[in-house]
């Protein structure tokens, strides 16, 4: 990409980025939020990103439950920009997208009103060129604290943490056009993982304690699976509020924009992980320095104890009638692939599974993605995909591990710079191989895609060669053809298939503006142990979804995947919500 298809890198004469503030606001209070550009010491790299307020992530907004805030925003970034209100059941012209106001241009200032209705962990970010800007460092939480006094069980200290990726390359963050979005097929994976903005984060606290982790998915495309090991850890809450039932758990995902709350117990006085971990390997996110200092616990006592919360157990009995009803509204995910047909003889390979060539076109059968065009070779070298260092003239197979040679052009391969931050980034990192992912919250790992696994095939698609499709399966309307209308008050329950026939089956997290929220009814028509409200579902792959939304807010709102280049590619839609009357 030539420097003047880019935007800004440089750093020169730009602040450093700070750590976020606190910011407790009361009922009415007016607060001023500018974007801006920083530069952040990442590593050994020195880059430019975006701030609101000059910190990475955006200061943290805590208020009562209840609260009607003023938020003035500046924009003093690279593109025109709204702020979007993640999770907040607000007026409708102030949501922050396209839809619902004018874009707030370089050097001008937008008016917010937000309400702040339902307890629990929200955030904020851009809503034009999402892809960019969250990336850049454009996000920040609002913490909801409850008007019940015992809504969360009892903890000693509290976290809010942003959990993201950055791709770093050649010292900045990977390159940007701004007429373009690219990395369309999986979205934008990155090399270093930022928690709270940090690299290497370290939280403190002491032994006997129970702290409160609030964590916010910010990533572009990445879903975590997040655990403390050598620690007890309790799910207690989600997107917009407390669970059902707690629970003690292993590790819990957590997909783009969804919310988790935990509890971790903190039994001995020794340094403890935060931890990434997949099937393949683990990634240490952050260090917890837990001290021997005396501490009268007001969590320990009842940490043991595991609650049943009321509210959720009324909804429990509201919503049993819709989990066997027919679906209101069927919405397929599909992607449609077309990299193009090269001149002259071709073959067919997966970019997802290099050793998967056909001569005919088809689907991968180990992933389910349709099968690319490539040209021929006539003079190749054949390389297992396993252990590059085997080659050879005919496509013979590996003697190392039986895997059959492909042509060498078949197999991704990453720069030299991506490895190098790659490994640079994850020092502590090891191989996880059979290890099995504890089942909890969202289920098992099934249907997961932790990382890019075809590099170079990814960086090249654009809305031009991938579209993803939300498909109405009533009348086979796309995207933003979709015309859904309803009333406050309505009861919809949506079925969200993930279809296996696309050219690239792959999971996808649903986000719902703030219309309202819905309850999670069924996985594969197997009811929903466990209740939450949410406004974010990872849909995963193969997967069907039920979900009953509570539709509260008129206006018109928009609905669509949360990995940002999905997103920006035009996997979204709109709908009218009217008043009850």
């Amino acid at each position: 990409m030539h420097e003047s298809e880019r935007f800004p890198s440089g750093t020169d004469g730009l602040p450093d980025a700070s750590r976020p503030a606190l910011v407790e606001l009361r009922d009415g209070d007016v607060y001023d939020l500018a974007i801006a550009p920083v530069a952040k010491t990442i590593g050994e790299s020195r880059v430019r990103m975006l701030a609101y307020n000059g910190s990475i992530p955006g200061p943290t907004l805590k208020a009562p439950e209840g609260s009607k805030l003023t938020v003035r925003a500046t924009n003093r970034g690279d593109l025109d920009a709204t702020v979007h209100w993640h999770g907040l059941r607000l007026e409708n012209r102030y949501d922050g997208t396209h839809e619902t106001q004018a874009p707030i241009g370089v050097g001008e200032t937008f008016t917010y009103e937000i309400s702040l209705p339902d307890p629990g962990i929200y955030w904020y970010h851009p809503h034009i060129r999402e892809d960019y800007g969250q990336e850049l460092g454009l996000y920040g939480n609002i913490l909801v604290v409850p008007a019940e006094r015992d809504y969360w069980p009892p903890a000693d200290r509290e976290f809010v943490l942003t959990l993201d990726d950055v791709l770093i390359e050649d010292g900045q963050v990977a390159p940007f056009s701004p007429t373009e979005t690219t990395h369309v097929a999986m979205g934008r994976f990155g090399n270093v993982m930022l928690v709270a903005g940090e690299p290497k984060l370290t939280l403190r606290a002491s032994k006997g304690e129970v702290i409160r982790l609030y964590l916010t998915n910010t990533a572009n495309t990445r879903v975590f699976n997040v655990m403390v090991p050598g620690a007890r850890m309790k799910l207690v809450g989600a997107d917009s509020g407390h669970y059902e039932h707690e629970e003690f758990i292993e590790s819990t995902l957590i997909a783009p924009s969804e919310r988790i709350v935990v509890d971790v117990r903190l039994d001995e006085a020794k340094p403890l992980g935060l931890v990434h971990r997949t099937p393949e390997r683990e990634y240490s996110l952050a260090t917890i320095l837990v001290d021997d200092a005396a501490t009268d616990s007001h969590g320990a006592t009842e940490f043991e104890r595991l609650r049943t919360n009321s509210d959720m157990a009324r909804e429990r009995e509201r919503v049993s009638p819709y989990v066997s009803a027919a679906p209101d509204k069927t919405l397929a995910f599909v992607a449609e692939m077309d990299m193009g047909i090269p001149e002259g003889l071709v073959v067919y390979a997966c970019p997802m599974h290099p050793d998967v060539v056909s001569d005919e076109p088809g689907k991968c059968p180990k992933c389910g993605m349709s099968l690319l065009a490539i040209a021929a070779p006539t003079d190749t070298t054949f390389v297992c995909p396993m252990h590059p260092d085997v080659t050879s003239d005919a496509p013979d197979r590996c003697p190392k591990c039986g895997m059959k040679l492909v042509p060498a052009q078949l197999v991704s391969t990453r720069g030299p710079e991506h490895q190098e931050h790659h490994q640079q980034s994850h020092g502590n990192d090891h191989a996880h191989g059979d290890h099995d992912v504890a089942d909890h919250a969202h289920g098992s790992p099934r249907g997961i895609e932790w990382e890019d696994d075809m590099v170079d095939v990814n960086r090249m698609t654009t809305p031009a060669n991938m579209r993803w499709q939300l498909v109405d399966r009533s009348d086979g309307a796309v995207n933003a053809a979709i015309d859904w209308r309803f009333r406050v008050g309505d009861q919809v329950k949506i079925r969200l298939v993930n279809e296996m026939d696309s050219d690239h089956p792959m999971p996808h997290p649903f986000h719902i503006h703030g219309a309202g929220r819905f309850l999670i009814l069924a996985r594969d028509h197997v009811p929903e142990p466990n209740l939450v409200w949410k406004d974010t579902v990872l849909v995963r792959t193969g997967e069907t979804v039920d979900i009953l939304l509570d539709v509260t807010n008129p206006g018109v709102w928009m609905a669509h995947c949360h990995i940002a280049e999905h997103h920006e590619s035009g996997m979204m839609f709109s709908f009218r919500v009217d008043d009850a009357s």
